[in-house]
C-alpha cells in the first residue's frame, strides 16, 4: 500500500474503511460544506456505495506505480482526497486537485501540506513537465493553497461560473517542473535553517 507521510497528514491508497468514510462525507453528510466550494457549479450524480467503490478501482493508475487519487488521512480518519486527471494525454496536460470534506480541518494547514505532498509526489514519480489545477474565484482557500505551494495564475476566464445566481471567474493555476524544483529547494533551505 502506497503511503506518503507528512507532519499532520497521511496520504494513502484507500482502504475499504476509507472509501466508506469518504462516501459519507461526499454523499451523506448533511451540511455538505465542501460542496459549496469544490466546484459547486458541477452537478454530480449520487453513486451507490458499490459504484463509488468501483470508481476508486477504475483506471486507478495514471502511470505504473502512480495512482490517480489517494485518501487524505488526518487523525486516523479519511477526511478527503487528492486527485489528478488527464486533460490531454497527448500533450501531458494533467490537472490536480484536493478536497477536505471535514470542515474541522480547514484553515489549519492540512490541505496545504496534503496538496504539497501530492504535487511533490507527482513530479518526483513522473516525467511531467507541468501540473495545474482549476477552480473558481470564490474558492479563495484553494487559490491560496495553490499559491503557497508555488503555483501561478495562468488564466482567468471572466464570469464563466455561476454559483448561487452570481457570476465568478474560472481560475487556472499551474507549475512547471523547474518552478517546482526551485520552490522545493527554497523550502528545503528554509526547513534546514529552522532546525
Amino acid at each position: 500500500m502506497m503511503k506518503l507521510i507528512g507532519e499532520k497528514v497521511l496520504l494513502r491508497e484507500a482502504t475499504q474503511q476509507d472509501v466508506n468514510e469518504l462516501y459519507y462525507w461526499k454523499y451523506e453528510e448533511k451540511n455538505q460544506e465542501a460542496k459549496k466550494w469544490n466546484a459547486p457549479y458541477i452537478t454530480e450524480e449520487k453513486l451507490t456505495k458499490e459504484e463509488d467503490m468501483n470508481s476508486w478501482e477504475k483506471e486507478y493508475e495514471l502511470f505504473p506505480g502512480v495512482p490517480r487519487l489517494l485518501a487524505v488521512i488526518i487523525n486516523k480518519k479519511a477526511v478527503g482526497i487528492v486527485s489528478c486527471y488527464w486533460v490531454d494525454k497527448h500533450t501531458n496536460w494533467l490537472e490536480t486537485g484536493i478536497v477536505i470534506y471535514d470542515s474541522n480541518y480547514w484553515s489549519g494547514g492540512y490541505g496545504t501540506e496534503a496538496y504539497r505532498m501530492w504535487i511533490d509526489f507527482l513530479f518526483k514519480s513522473t516525467h511531467l513537465h507541468r501540473l495545474g489545477m482549476s477552480t473558481w474565484s470564490g474558492n479563495i482557500r484553494m487559490i491560496k493553497t495553490a499559491a503557497k505551494i508555488g503555483m501561478k495564475e495562468e488564466a482567468r476566464i471572466r464570469e464563466a461560473r455561476i454559483v448561487n445566481g452570481e457570476h465568478f471567474d474560472s481560475i487556472k493555476m499551474g507549475m512547471l517542473r523547474r518552478e517546482w524544483e526551485s520552490h522545493r529547494n527554497k523550502r528545503f533551505d528554509y526547513e534546514r535553517t529552522q532546525r
